[in-house]
């Protein structure tokens, strides 16, 4: 059997109490319906707000903090299919939450490697993101990321940038982290139009491109170790590659 669910966090947890109260033995679960030929069923699994709240209860009162904390960040790894092993974590822990850490269980293994795999990048996008400054004096970055990151990114910033006001905007996934006098948190974003930048903005990124380009050595370039510190990934929105680019067109 193969369940189809919308791909949101409450689309998954009605999709955990219709297994559990429906007896269902999914072998595969997807966001989308396969465009292939499938012989196997399909079930279209309805995201209900009251069953996803029942789910989420049960499993802040039955799971250790640590637990949860894996649940809710292999949702923040988006680009991989993850559900039939977080399925089965989840099924694992109301049964037994000491085997929650189990790592000899194949789903607990995977979910910890992509656990680490998160981490990493997360800390990467820690680093690689750069802000300009706006004409309202907000500051504002654009990330594209592998992952869902922008909430462990705001909560960052947000402990480093005390009362100034900041935007990290997620193009590919159309959301936004917002900080101002009155909202914090995150919010979808369906259209934006390219900001203005301020006047300081404009200089400074000008002063810190001439001196990226002045402390580089043509005959100790090295492209790949560039690239295994900097994956391409991560150069599309920082100032300094985008001069390198240029210059090389």
């Amino acid at each position: 059997m193969i369940l189809v669910y919308d791909g949101s966090f409450e689309g998954f947890l009605s999709l955990v109490y219709d297994v559990y109260y429906e007896k269902l033995n999914p072998n595969k679960i997807c966001r989308q319906v396969p465009q292939v030929l499938i012989l196997e069923e399909i079930k279209h699994i309805e995201t209900e707000e009251q069953k996803a709240l029942k789910v989420l209860d049960a499993i802040k009162n039955k799971f250790p903090k640590k637990a949860f904390d894996t649940i809710r960040n292999t949702f923040m790894c988006d680009s991989r299919e993850f559900e039939i092993y977080l399925l089965k974590f989840i099924i694992l822990g109301f049964k037994d939450k000491n085997q929650l850490f189990n790592i000899n269980d194949k789903n607990v293994m995977y979910l910890q490697d992509l656990q680490k795999e998160l981490s990493r990048n997360i800390h990467k996008m820690y680093a690689f993101a750069r802000f300009q400054e706006l004409d309202d004096e907000t500051l504002y970055s654009k990330i594209e990321s592998k992952f869902n990151v922008i909430y462990f990114l705001g909560r960052h910033f947000f402990k480093r940038f005390n009362n100034q006001k900041f935007i990290i905007h997620d193009l590919d996934r159309k959301i936004a982290f917002i900080k101002n006098e009155s909202y914090l948190g995150i919010q979808n974003v369906a259209s934006f139009e390219s900001p203005n930048i301020s006047s300081n903005e404009e200089k400074f990124d000008k002063l810190w491109k001439t001196f990226f380009e002045a402390i580089s050595i043509d005959s100790r370039e090295n492209i790949k170790c560039q690239k295994n510190y900097v994956p391409l990934l991560y150069r599309t929105y920082m100032n300094e590659f985008d001069t390198i680019s240029k210059n090389k067109k």
